[in-house]
Formats: C-alpha cells, sequence, structure tokens
C-alpha cells in the first residue's frame, strides 16, 4: 500500500541514465533557481517602508525610498557579477560553501554552509508566509485559516519537488512568468498614469503612520537618521534572496552548465532590478500607509486598478503564487548544498543520497519539516519572520566574495583585476549590511539566526568527528591477517515448529564450536511442554530452558548470553531468530514484536551476531535466507536426520 502511494505521488522511479534528461534549460532554470530572488519584489518595497513611514512619516518615505532603491540595486548588480565569475569558477555548484572552502578554510566554509542551510530554511517559510498574505488581502475570508493554508502549501511544494527538479520546473514554472507579467503591466501602467497626471495617491504627503506600523518602531519623529536609513536599506536588501541560488545549483543546467547558468543569473538579476526599482517608484508617487496585514502591492494594486477590478485580482494571485513558488528555489538548493556538505563529511550521508527520482529526497523532506515547525512557532506572520531572513544571507554573500577576492589574487585569470576590484567592492557593502541588520534587528529576531550559525557549525564539527572516529576504527593495515574466529551458536526456540525447525537446520550448518537452544518460560508449563516436545521429535541439538519470573524475554536471552561470554570471552556468539512472515503486513499486528525489540539490543552487544531466519507461511518448505545483519543472505541450510520433519507445528513461533 505504501509503495503504492509513493508511486501515484512521486512517480515511477528514474534510473541513472535519465539523469541528463532531468536538466534543465534556461527558461525552466529561471523559474527554478530564480523565484526566491524575483518574488522579493512582491514584499521588500513594503519592508522599507514599514522602517520609513514608521521614523518619519510619509515624508521620510517619499524622499528617502528611492535613494533606498538606487542603493538595493547597486549592491545587487555587485552581487550579481561576483556570483557569475563565482559559476564560471567553481561550475560544480556550492556557492558560497565551496568558495569559501577552497579559499578560507573550514570554518568560514562552514559558517557560510550553515548561513545558507538556515536562509533556505527561512526562504520557504517567509515566501509562503508572504504569499498566504498576498491570497489573504484579497480575500479576507481565510485570514483565519492563514497557517492552515501555509501547510497545505508546503506540502504540495514538498510533493512536487520529490517528483524530481525538472517536472516540478514545469510546473512552477508556468506562475513565474505569470506574475513577470503582471508586474511589468502593474509598473508599465503605474508610469503611465504618473505621466498622464491620473495616478491616484493614497495618503497625504505628511501623513504619519499608525497602528500596526508604531508598535514595532515606536513613536514619529519626524526624521530618518543615518541609521534608521541604514536599517532601511538594509530592510530592502532583503531583495537579494536568492541570488546566490544559480551558483549554488549549476550541475542541475543544461551543458554547457557555466555559460547557460551565467546567462540565467544575468536575466534574474536585469527583472529583480527593474521589478524592486519600479514599484519602489509607484511606491514613492502613490504613497500607500503600510500595514501587516495587507501587503503594499495590494494596497496600490487597489488604489490602480480599482478593488473590483479583474486585473487585481489577477495581480494577486500571481503575487501570491510566485512568493508561495519562491520556496521551490530554496527546494532546489537546500538539498543540493546539503549533499555538497555531506559528501564532505560534515552532515550526515544520508543527504548525498538520490530518492527515486534522482533527487536529494532526504534533504527535501527535512527542508520542508523544518520550515513547517518555523511557520507554526512564528504562526505565518511575514513580518515576524523577516528579521531573522537577513543575517545568513548577507553573511554567505560577504563570505563568498571575500573568497572570491583571495581566488583572483591566487588564479590572475583574463579580467581578473576587474573581478578583484567588484568582488571586494560587494564583499565590503554586503558586510555592512550584515552589521546593520545583526545590530538593528538584534531584539526582533535577528539574535536567533545569530544564535543558530554557530550551533549549526558545532554540530557540523561534531558530525565530521565522529566520522572522523569511525574511519580510523575502521581502517584495516596492509598485510593484516584476521585470526581464526571461534563462535557459538544460540538458536532461540518458542516451541517446535517449522519457523524453529529451520533455525536448527540452518545453525547445524555453520560448523560451530557448540550449539545450544534457548527457550524463555515466560508462561506455566512451557518448559514441560517444549521439553516434551524436544524428546519427542529426538532433537539432539541440547536445549537449555531459562526461567523469567517477570516475563522479561530481551533481558533474560541478554543475561544467558552474558554468563556464557563471561566463560568463553573471545567467543563470537551468533543468535539465530526465527521469524514467521505473515503474508499480509497488517496481520503483524496481530503478533508480538519481540523478536525486532530482541534484535536491536542485541546489536549493541560486542563480539555478536544476530541472524533472522524467515519462514514465510504461504511456502511450501522453510526457505532459510537471512536479513541484512548477515552477509551469507539467502543460502539453503542442509537438513539433518533429526531435523527432516518439519510437519508436526501446530503454532506460530511466539518470537
Amino acid at each position: 500500500m505504501i509503495g503504492t502511494v509513493k508511486r501515484v505521488l512521486i512517480g515511477r522511479p528514474l534510473s541513472l541514465a535519465e539523469a541528463d534528461h532531468q536538466r534543465l534549460s534556461k527558461r525552466v532554470g529561471l523559474a527554478v533557481f530564480s523565484s526566491d530572488a524575483i518574488s522579493s519584489t512582491a514584499y521588500a518595497t513594503g519592508e522599507v517602508m514599514l522602517v520609513l513611514v514608521g521614523v518619519g512619516g510619509m515624508v521620510a518615505a517619499t524622499s528617502h525610498l528611492i535613494p533606498v532603491a538606487i542603493l538595493v540595486v547597486i549592491l545587487l548588480a555587485l552581487v550579481a557579477n561576483s556570483y557569475r565569475e563565482t559559476i564560471h569558477a567553481y561550475p560544480g555548484g556550492g556557492g558560497s560553501y565551496i568558495v569559501s572552502r577552497e579559499n578560507l578554510g573550514e570554518v568560514p566554509s562552514l559558517v557560510a554552509g550553515a548561513s545558507l542551510l538556515i536562509d533556505y530554511v527561512l526562504t520557504v517559510a517567509v515566501s509562503i508566509a508572504a504569499g498566504t498574505l498576498a491570497i489573504t488581502s484579497a480575500f479576507h475570508v481565510l485570514r483565519p485559516y492563514r497557517l492552515v493554508i501555509c501547510l497545505t502549501f508546503l506540502a504540495i511544494l514538498m510533493v512536487g519537488n520529490l517528483r524530481g527538479v525538472k517536472e516540478s520546473g514545469r510546473l512552477f514554472s508556468i506562475p513565474t512568468y505569470v506574475y513577470i507579467v503582471m508586474l511589468t503591466v502593474f509598473i508599465g501602467y503605474a508610469v503611465l498614469r504618473d505621466i498622464r497626471g491620473t495616478l491616484p495617491v493614497l495618503a497625504p504627503a505628511d501623513a504619519h503612520p499608525g497602528g500596526d506600523v508604531l508598535k514595532h518602531f515606536g513613536p514619529y519623529v519626524g526624521g530618518v537618521s543615518t541609521f534608521m536609513f541604514a536599517r532601511a536599506f538594509a530592510s530592502g536588501a532583503v531583495a537579494l534572496s536568492g541570488v546566490e541560488a544559480i551558483s549554488n545549483g549549476v550541475p542541475a543546467f543544461n551543458k554547457p552548465e557555466p555559460r547557460n547558468a551565467a546567462q540565467t543569473l544575468g536575466a534574474m538579476a536585469s527583472i529583480l532590478g527593474i521589478g524592486f526599482f519600479g514599484i519602489s517608484y509607484v511606491a514613492m508617487r502613490m504613497r500607500p500607509m503600510p500595514s501587516e496585514s495587507e501587503s503594499i502591492i495590494s494596497i496600490m494594486g487597489r488604489g490602480l486598478f480599482g478593488n473590483g477590478n479583474p486585473i487585481y485580482f489577477v495581480l494577486q494571485i500571481a503575487t501570491f503564487a510566485i512568493l508561495v513558488l519562491a520556496a521551490n528555489t530554496a527546494f532546489a538548493d537546500f538539498p543540493r548544498l546539503a549533499a555538497i556538505i555531506g559528501g564532505d563529511g560534515y552532515l550526515p550521508r544520508q543527504f548525498a543520497n538520490r530518492g527515486d527520482r534522482l533527487v536529494f529526497s532526504n534533504g527535501i523532506v527535512i527542508l520542508a519539516s523544518l520550515a513547517a515547525l518555523l511557520l507554526i512557532v512564528f504562526k505565518a506572520d511575514v513580518t515576524l519572520l523577516i528579521p531573522l531572513y537577513a543575517v545568513g544571507v548577507f553573511t554567505s554573500f560577504t563570505l563568498s566574495q571575500t573568497g572570491m577576492v583571495l581566488h583572483h589574487l591566487k588564479e590572475h585569470e583574463p579580467g581578473w583585476k576587474f573581478g578583484l576590484l567588484g568582488s571586494a567592492m560587494g564583499a565590503i557593502a554586503t558586510f555592512i549590511v550584515a552589521g546593520v541588520v545583526i545590530i538593528s534587528k538584534f531584539m526582533i529576531g535577528a539574535w536567533i539566526v545569530v544564535v543558530a550559525v554557530p550551533l549549526v557549525v558545532t554540530g557540523f564539527k561534531a558530525i565530521k568527528r565522529h566520522y572522523t572516529s569511525v574511519g580510523e576504527q575502521l581502517r584495516a593495515l596492509p598485510h593484516t591477517e584476521a585470526r581464526p574466529v571461534r563462535h557459538q551458536v544460540v538458536v532461540l526456540i518458542g516451541s517446535v515448529n517449522r519457523s524453529a525447525i529451520a533455525a536448527l537446520q540452518y545453525s547445524r550448518s555453520l560448523g560451530a564450536s557448540q550449539i545450544t537452544a534457548i527457550s524463555v518460560a515466560i508462561d506455566e508449563g512451557h518448559s514441560e511442554s517444549l521439553q516434551r516436545q524436544w524428546e519427542e521429535f529426538g532433537i539432539s541439538v541440547p536445549l537449555d530452558i531459562l526461567e523469567s519470573p517477570d516475563r522479561d524475554l530481551t533481558s533474560t536471552v541478554i543475561g544467558f548470553l552474558d554468563g556464557v561470554q563471561s566463560e568463553f570471552p573471545d567467543d563470537v556468539m551468533t543468535v539465530i531468530i526465527p521469524e514467521a512472515v505473515l503474508s499480509h503486513w497488517w496481520l503483524g499486528f496481530l503478533h508480538n514484536q519481540s523478536a525486532l525489540a530482541l534484535k536491536l539490543r542485541l546489536l549493541q552487544r560486542r563480539n555478536t551476531v544476530v541472524v533472522s531466519i524467515p519462514y514465510h507461511l504461504d511456502a511450501t518448505q522453510a526457505v532459510p535466507v537471512l536479513d541484512h545483519e548477515h552477509s551469507e543472505a539467502g543460502r539453503q541450510a542442509p537438513s539433518t536426520s533429526a531435523l527432516e520433519d518439519p510437519a508436526a507445528t501446530t503454532s506460530l513461533d511466539p518470537l
């Protein structure tokens, strides 16, 4: 049943030979890797206005919004140029993490990796929350269900990405391009009406903020200090989130990967820059009063097109779709980056495993789980999530561009001086922005990321130490001859039945120093009944019946093994567990799971080998097959004269 559901949701497994067919064209790649950056145009201007209007009223917003927008666009150009060079210098993907690893060393690379992974989790949470805000701004009746809507779309994105990068890209690319068209219509129509002098103005020039704006930024102070201007700039710089995504996923593009990825990055930066500046210009002219319950683009859209105009609803639906699908960028990059870090030994190696659809399924599921936790904890509130958002992204920007400065100094590639200047300017600018974000937003949430990054880095190093320790302990020296192994076999018996006889047959084939059958007497009369069966079938294997007054099978068996091993400390103990395999999985609920509990405990014992002998109840004869815990799986045990008749069984083995 589980397999059927998986096939319906995710699709048929893909072979490795189909990997090249899963690569992305520039058109699909723009939608997959750029939806995060492009979608930030829907809320970045609103974040700037929240700061400016909150401290200086509409006067501050109209006089400082365009300068902030110009600075953000300049910063975007510097960062995009640096990542274009990263794509050509490190075409294997990994972005900031790889650049830092190759040029700055272990700790900076881990900081970059931790910052990016945290940023991707926040990208999913912020994007889905912002998208839900867009749709609930148009349809107020949905506001009480904001969290449910967020979690529903998160689940849809997770399943879509588990189906494969190319399939999810095709599925989610249409809303991206619809938003780009609607953004163009919105800005173009607003500029046209501004030229004609018919653009509506939504608030007086001297309007003061009120209510939900003031509660975050304090009372009206009549002006904007340098610090608050820097804070507004840092808020607007969240528009750059996602710019690094293409450099992380270069191998996903069609060949030649670097050229196609670089051209896609250029297209993304152009759309983002024009869109952000255009919306900022329209906001400066229309003077919308920012609100936590409605997005800036919704406020301006209603004023521009009219509340009941179908174009307004198309704009809001397109905004909703792009914001939700912006999370798709993180779903494309988080698993890929986690796989690279896992391949270096700093994350569990399961992150590097590809699933049925050739995607890093474990990373996708973990990302969705962490984002769901954030949405629940912060109640899908964009304003609460945004302060957490910018710290990680600008930390990774700074490290990446600093790494590229050192790369240019070492490699002296053609045009390296121009690249060096651009990367150095970008590193300085993003470092300043990161500092402003941390200082200005520390008390309203940024401290969480400031604390989380070192904790994640510490976790990375602990995982690396574990893998190093395991590798050292497993490392075999050349010309080391393995000493002969002397082992004893213990067969667990519940009653004399086909399953038990199959296990005894197998035990006789091992050539062990000693074979002992043991049974735990947990019911009254069990000992006499089993002893009588043993004698009736003439079984030659010695039987030891263990008393267990407290009916604890696992502890009783381990206590017996401890006693034997104390007498023969160098012997390897092979414990054989017969198990009846039922014809349907759901019938397992009718039987106890003592065999599973016992195996889990036995696997923790030194010098102990655990062997399961499954007996399939719909089979005509016992076929002793070993499970994954033994290397000789599938071996048919020879029968012995004492065990040739399995027909006398009448009951299932309790194990």
